[in-house]
């Protein structure tokens, strides 16, 4: 895909991965780059003028995905500022922390605040935009997790969530064929604030000392390390669908 003209949306793109992809989407001349973010607004205005200083405007788009009227609304307006949609980036997402065995903790609230967001909101969203990129022959990379296929992570619903999101990443990909392209990425554990806010920092750096050491490439993940990932399969990638590609260093290999 030409990035010439090209207009991207990443949801949850104020912070973590999701700012990340909007940064190294500008580095490979997207030149309209639409950051979604909920809640995270003095973040988003920080990244707008670093995604200036590499020649991309940028927009800021408050979004809550697990709204279906936010999300219909949300895409009205960045047709209307940019006239369509190229890139969809769905990165935003949230979890709990929970233990697998803990099952009473797993109320209806915490179902539907996780399903809500990394499932529902990524489809609310993948179809608001469908026409404009069916239009435009787009693509959509979906952020997944090793969660989705290994009994790890924060909690049981954000692994549910994930598994699901991965077969939803294959059907779409039948769905919008052949105009839109759809892929996921599956990253395993990153250095980017997550782990951080779920169990605090002197835990979280002592857990990533320790699983370093099993992941074959030395080191865990940057945002970064994803988003190149991200970003080759949006642009670079013109006969791939309804893959997912883990990022992870090796690490999956090893469980």
């Amino acid at each position: 895909m030409s990035t010439t003209g090209r207009v991207a949306l990443v949801t949850g793109g104020a912070t973590g991965i999701g700012r990340a992809t909007c940064l190294e989407l500008a580095r490979r001349g997207v030149t309209d780059i639409h950051i979604g973010y909920s809640r995270s607004a003095a973040a988003a205005e920080t990244l707008v003028a670093e995604l200036h200083d590499l020649g991309a405007s940028a927009f800021l788009l408050q979004i809550d995905v697990s709204d279906r009227g936010a999300v219909d609304r949300a895409a009205s307006h960045l047709i209307e500022v940019s006239g369509g949609l190229d890139i969809l980036v769905n990165s935003a997402g949230t979890t709990k922390k929970i233990e697998f065995s803990d099952l009473d903790a797993v109320t209806p609230g915490v179902w539907d605040e996780i399903l809500g967001t990394n499932l529902l909101g990524s489809f609310w969203v993948c179809r608001a935009f469908a026409e404009s990129l069916k239009e435009r022959g787009g693509s959509i990379v979906n952020v997944s997790s090793i969660s989705a296929t290994r009994v790890v992570g924060s909690s049981l619903p954000y692994s549910v969530s994930k598994a699901a999101l991965s077969q939803m990443t294959r059907a779409l990909a039948v769905a919008l064929a052949p105009s839109v392209r759809v892929n996921a990425v599956v990253p395993g554990t990153v250095l980017s604030g997550w782990h951080e806010r779920l169990v605090g920092s002197e835990k979280a750096t002592a857990n990533f000392e320790a699983e370093a050491q099993s992941v074959p490439m030395g080191r865990l993940a940057a945002a970064g390390d994803i988003a190149e990932a991200i970003a080759t399969l949006a642009l670079d990638l013109g006969f791939v669908t309804g893959q997912e590609i883990i990022v992870d260093g090796g690490k999956a290999l090893r469980y």
